[in-house]
């Protein structure tokens, strides 16, 4: 008898679990898949998001495109450092869905809610200083202005964007990611045609940019919102019952999602002050980084989603107490990733020279230059694609265990103590760089993506080692 169950547990099968005929439990790839294509489908969305406003940034000139790349890492470091709390959701919905505890999965959605309001003063304050913050790093008066420009919007506006993610958190987590595909359908739809209006019909530059996807994300959240309180979830899940803010929940879902998204904040930080290096060589060397970044994009997201799917995976089958089951259908995710993202990253660079001069104004002077460049480093973005999958395959499952302390501890010295001084070294030449201490080898933008391929290396086997090493399977929220 054959058995097939999508990602939730019905009459006591596991998620993506298959009997063959001999009784013995098999992952069920396809069930993997009809869980994580829907939302490689959503990651597939956001790369639009992403490479839109690239072409509208990319458009308005090369400076612009150099400016948005000194800061876009940077932004998403400041998102994920407060607003991480959000990031907890998806893990509690999806074990609290496993073992059917449906009301406390949709409490997890307010509590993240509640922790984003809490949080939204700080992201304006931090969104006002952009110009301080960038002060330190040297940027050309152009360049420094130009980021700014696109800060505060993005920044300051980002409480709508931390509430929608931790609502699809909670989609997610459920086994619902159809509908997280709608309301990214619908954002990034909205995003495209404000980006048309604000940059070109009201002329605001690289602010537009950033204020176009503010006023989206408001629009996203709204819908969010909207379906939560309607059936079904109004019955099972008691959503229009569970907003009372009550300070345990909230407590739990701090000490879980802080370092749940100081994670990634730490890993981006570095990669954010790698790009802020490679925008003070020069504007050719910071488009060309901008662009090979946007374009990994179209493995990462999808990668993502993928990766996504094992949080849920994971987190259902420890919620409905197999802890072993948890380990494989974890593994399977990880090694998923690994060889996609690997795939696509190959793809990418062999038809680089086609793809790359579609996200540059004909007559900027810098734009063949930068696509040149670009070209080459996309080939060092092939081989961190690979690595990157185990790193964020391994995060992910780890993430849907509640095994988020020690993935962090991990990253934040391989990432500020290893590869940020790594980049410094191989990047500039005597007398270019932020300090004088560190050996200069000069070798320019190729030389920064060597460190960053050499720092997702050790980030990857590390993160592997740690989800194969059992040790999530001691721990209870």
């Amino acid at each position: 008898m054959n058995t097939r169950t999508a990602s939730i547990s019905v009459a006591g099968t596991l998620p993506a679990q298959r009997i063959d005929s001999s009784g013995t439990p098999k992952v069920d790839q396809r069930a993997v898949l009809a869980l994580a294509l829907p939302l490689m489908a959503n990651s597939a969305i956001q790369i639009v998001l992403n490479l839109t406003d690239m072409w509208f940034i990319g458009h308005i000139s090369t400076a612009a495109l150099a400016g948005v790349a000194a800061v876009q890492w940077l932004v998403l470091v400041c998102v994920l450092t407060l607003g991480g709390t959000a990031s907890s959701v998806q893990t509690l919905a999806a074990q609290a869905f496993g073992s059917r505890r449906y009301g406390r999965a949709a409490r997890s959605a307010w509590i993240g809610l509640w922790a984003t309001l809490c949080a939204a003063p700080l992201f304006v304050l931090v969104g006002a200083s952009g110009r301080l913050m960038l002060a330190p790093f040297g940027l050309s008066p152009e360049i420094s202005t130009l980021a700014a420009d696109f800060w505060f919007p993005r920044v300051g506006g980002a409480t709508f964007g931390v509430a929608v993610w931790g609502m699809l958190g909670f989609y997610n987590g459920i086994g619902r990611p159809r509908i997280t595909l709608v309301i990214t359908l619908v954002t990034t739809l909205a995003n495209v045609a404000l980006n048309y209006l604000f940059i070109f019909h009201l002329h605001w530059g690289v602010a537009g940019s950033g204020w176009a996807t503010t006023v989206a994300q408001i629009l996203g959240l709204g819908l969010s919102l909207a379906l939560f309180l309607r059936q079904p979830f109004r019955d099972r899940y008691k959503s229009h019952l569970t907003w009372h803010p009550h300070w345990q929940p909230l407590r739990q879902q701090l000490k879980l999602g802080l370092p749940t998204g100081l994670l990634p904040a730490a890993d981006l930080l570095g990669i954010s002050l790698f790009q802020m290096m490679q925008v003070r060589l020069s504007i050719v060397d910071g488009a060309a980084t901008q662009m090979a970044m946007l374009l990994t994009a179209i493995a990462y997201m999808p990668g993502y989603g993928i990766a996504s799917a094992g949080t849920t995976l994971v987190g259902q089958s420890i919620g409905a107490g197999d802890r072993s089951w948890a380990m494989r259908v974890g593994s399977r995710v990880i090694l998923t990733t690994a060889v996609f993202m690997c795939a696509i990253g190959i793809l990418l660079a062999t038809i680089a020279p086609l793809l790359l001069p579609i996200f540059t104004g004909v007559h900027d002077a810098d734009a063949q230059a930068a696509v040149a460049l670009g070209g080459t480093l996309l080939w060092f973005a092939a081989i961190y694609q690979l690595f990157d999958g185990l790193n964020m395959g391994s995060g992910m499952c780890l993430r849907g265990a509640g095994d988020v302390v020690v993935p962090a501890a991990l990253v934040i010295p391989v990432s500020w103590l290893v590869f940020v001084p790594l980049a410094h070294a191989l990047t500039f030449a005597p007398g270019q760089g932020w300090v004088s201490f560190l050996p200069q080898f000069g070798y320019g933008s190729v030389g920064g993506w060597a460190a960053l391929v050499i720092y997702v290396m050790l980030l990857g086997t590390a993160l592997c080692l740690r989800w194969r090493s059992r040790a999530w399977q001691r721990i209870n929220l």
